[in-house]
């Protein structure tokens, strides 16, 4: 019993983290369906990829000197001998921006623009009716995001009229 309260806490604390989920961020056209609006993202992203690929770089950071410590006794006082610690080795898509930029170019082009909505809180969440955005509705300063799992979601505005 005593080994089940730990990972009730850690199901609890995985569920509220995942409620705390940041924003969304989508391109945004009032009208546009869902549907075309991801197949123009995809499509922009193999055209991205193609003018600027990846190009991985691998780099190393500097080691790092580690110096002795000093240790003193009744016989007197020394120092150990210090020691360099391998800084690491990463690597790094460099066109990754450049990329994303010509992503979001290639959107705009169809008239699209980069948008990120705030999750809506539990308490406007709880007073909807569940459904799924099928097409982008006009936004609104209080206009939120309900995510409805796997990739789905539901944009709403609390202070719209109820439809």
């Amino acid at each position: 019993m005593r080994a089940m309260k730990p990972r009730l806490a850690l199901l609890v604390l995985g569920l509220a983290l995942a409620g705390c989920a940041g924003p969304l961020s989508l391109y945004y056209k009032p009208g546009a369906s869902v549907a075309r609006m991801q197949t123009d993202t995809t499509q922009c992203q193999v055209a991205a990829l193609k003018d600027a690929p990846v190009a991985s770089q691998v780099r190393q950071r500097p080691p790092i000197w580690i110096p002795g410590n000093r240790y003193c006794n009744a016989n007197g006082c020394w120092v150990s001998p210090g020691y360099w610690v391998d800084g690491g080795i990463y690597s790094v898509d460099v066109n990754a921006p450049l990329r994303d930029r010509v992503q979001d170019l290639c959107m705009a082009q169809k008239g699209y623009q980069p948008v990120r909505l705030p999750r809506c809180t539990p308490a406007v969440a709880n007073a909807v009716q569940p459904g799924l955005t099928t097409v982008l509705p006009t936004l609104a300063a209080d206009s939120c995001v309900i995510d409805r799992g796997g990739g789905r979601w539901q944009i709403v505005t609390p202070s719209a009229p109820a439809e």
